[in-house]
């Protein structure tokens, strides 16, 4: 177990959370990175305490897309009532707390800002230790708290704004083996979603749609496919998408087969370069202990399905979050919270928000 028990701790707190007579730490987490407001609660033994998340949907629905100064003010009007009714879920209360992470970055740098300050004041207030935390490092640690993988493991991190590989071999030791040269997976389900008129967010309903669909109906490419290296490419297939979409007229069926034939691409463009990273480590004598999936777009099934069974081919074990923990959320900022603060680590309150932070950068807060 990740716990362990602690009569002593050098860090003061009037109350300590007491679970049949033994003390863990309570971490509390808030994501605002884009367009859900999250707060979530976890403490050592791997327990999620609460998990709410408000959604923008409807706000940035009529837009096909993320309106970052939308976002920023949604967050500002709900982050309040979140933080409270996470509180509650977990029967807890600021006092309750031994500190509060919040994401700082990379993300939309209105709604990242909203969430860093009440971070920042919640710790000062409660005078608690802060930790200002990656946002791609919460995803990539997510693994850890629901599967309790160990360390080195090969992530493939898919969401809307990233999409890599990287060797994962600590607490802030991050090797990138291949990351996307132009659009991440995410932004191509949105913008395929969009030429088909389907809405938004794309990457559920292009895989709903494609449930009903057949993935050999167009002939799509597979970008980088058979290539040197771990590299990603996503803009030369939407463009392959509307091209072959151009003078059609959008009925159902035809939906469906292109949903289909683009779900099928991508499964195995990911499919080629995941492999290609696996083939890499094993060459380089690195072990792993597993191959990881993480971030929205993880959770399609489709996706999720094919790295599965390269994984078992490859003979590693495949790990991936629920669904509902792949997207963002206040779970995965806290539980990243824990694993840095439990290392001694903490973060000054003057520690900035950023629009940009690669993972693989070293800290140097």
């Amino acid at each position: 177990m990740f716990f362990r028990e602690r009569p002593v701790y050098k860090r003061q707190r009037e109350t300590l959370y007491r679970l049949n007579e033994t003390f863990f730490m309570l971490v509390l987490g808030i994501e605002t990175s884009c367009d859900d407001t999250g707060v979530g609660i976890v403490d050592e033994t791997r327990t999620i305490r609460a998990n709410v998340v408000a959604s923008q949907l409807q706000q940035h629905k009529p837009y096909g897309g993320v309106v970052p100064e939308i976002a920023a003010r949604a967050h500002l009007d709900v982050i309040d009532a979140v933080l409270e009714e996470a509180l509650a879920k977990a029967g807890l209360s600021l006092k309750d707390l031994d500190a509060v992470a919040a994401t700082t970055g990379p993300g939309l740098i209105g709604g990242v800002m909203v969430g860093s300050m009440v971070g920042k004041a919640l710790a000062a207030v409660q005078k608690r230790p802060f930790l200002a935390i990656n946002h791609l490092e919460a995803h990539a640690l997510m693994a850890r708290l629901t599967h309790d993988v160990a360390f080195p493991y090969l992530l493939l991190l898919l969401s809307g704004g990233h999409c890599q590989l990287l060797l994962v071999r600590g607490i802030g030791n991050y090797r990138l083996l291949g990351r996307t040269i132009d659009d991440a997976v995410g932004e191509c389900f949105d913008k395929v979603a969009k030429m088909l008129g389907l809405g938004y967010p794309g990457g559920p309903l292009v895989e709903r749609a494609a449930s009903q669909g057949n993935p050999r109906a167009f002939a799509l490419p597979r970008p980088m496919l058979g290539r040197d290296g771990c590299d990603f490419s996503f803009s030369g297939l939407k463009t392959a998408v509307r091209t072959q979409l151009h003078g059609r007229t959008l009925t159902p069926p035809l939906v469906s087969d292109m949903a289909a034939s683009l779900q099928e691409a991508i499964a195995d463009t990911i499919d080629d370069r995941t492999r290609h990273a696996l083939d890499q480590i094993r060459k380089e004598n690195q072990g792993i202990t597993a191959l990881v999936a993480s971030g929205g777009a993880a959770s399609n099934a489709c996706l999720r399905a094919r790295l599965e069974s390269l994984a078992l081919e490859k003979g590693v074990p495949f790990a991936a979050p629920p669904p509902s923990l792949c997207t963002d959320n206040g779970v995965m900022v806290a539980w990243a919270g824990l694993e840095r603060f439990r290392r001694g680590e903490s973060d000054g309150f003057d520690v900035a928000a950023r629009p940009r932070w690669p993972l693989e950068e070293k800290r140097t807060a």
